[in-house]
């Protein structure tokens, strides 16, 4: 993945802070097992039959969902950006399609109800709307949504004790929004039954019944 960021006028970030699925650092590697493997438990409770990410990135857990439920359909989402779009050449499927699109600007382009699941991991702090995003996830979706954030204040208490972005109190550039794990909680159960409401350190995740 690209170090490289663009962030746009309203403090969308695109591209990577910081390359965590690929990082050698034994603690962040740590870390992101206890992610994955707390994402992984969560998408296999969903077993999804179609899927929609929302905020896809450069498509490293995208393409592994759709090979692990081929030949069901998979799309994902992001914005254009040459990081991006050069990850999704290098990860293909024959059930999985990318799309460039801003999730911030208008609504998602599906019917109701298109897909099974709508997932955005670690995509939500990003976003302009957060409450709109995710109303129009559940509404494409019929069965559930698989969210992740960063968990606050813990994230930038973190960041401000390795020595990371000081000026900015702790906050991740591009990081526009903060929940708690509560508050998080909160915003999902507007849209179902959380049934799954996971804290992989430092990271709230959350497994969302649609229409409870």
């Amino acid at each position: 993945m690209s170090p490289d960021v663009t962030v746009d006028e309203t403090g969308v970030v695109t591209g990577n802070t910081y390359d965590k699925y690929g990082s050698n650092n034994p603690v962040v590697k740590k870390l992101m097992a206890n992610f994955e493997g707390t994402l992984a438990e969560l998408f296999s409770l969903a077993a999804p039959k179609s899927l929609l990410d929302v905020g896809c990135g450069e498509g490293v857990l995208i393409h592994e969902w759709a090979q692990q439920i081929a030949p069901a359909r998979v799309v994902g989402l992001d914005l254009e950006e040459a990081s991006i779009q050069a990850g999704w050449a290098q990860r293909q499927a024959p059930n999985l399609e990318y799309r460039i699109m801003d999730v911030s600007q208008k609504g998602l382009p599906f019917a109701d109800g298109e897909f099974e699941v709508a997932t955005a991991i670690e995509v939500l702090e990003h976003v302009p709307d957060p409450a709109d995003t995710v109303a129009e996830m559940a509404r494409v979706a019929s069965k559930w949504l698989l969210v992740s954030v960063p968990r606050e204040p813990l994230w930038r208490g973190l960041n401000l004790a390795r020595g990371a972005y000081l000026k900015e109190l702790g906050n991740t550039p591009g990081h526009i929004n903060h929940w708690s794990k509560r508050s998080f909680v909160q915003l999902l159960s507007q849209h179902g039954e959380v049934v799954q409401a996971r804290s992989p350190f430092p990271w709230t995740m959350l497994l969302v019944r649609l229409g409870g």
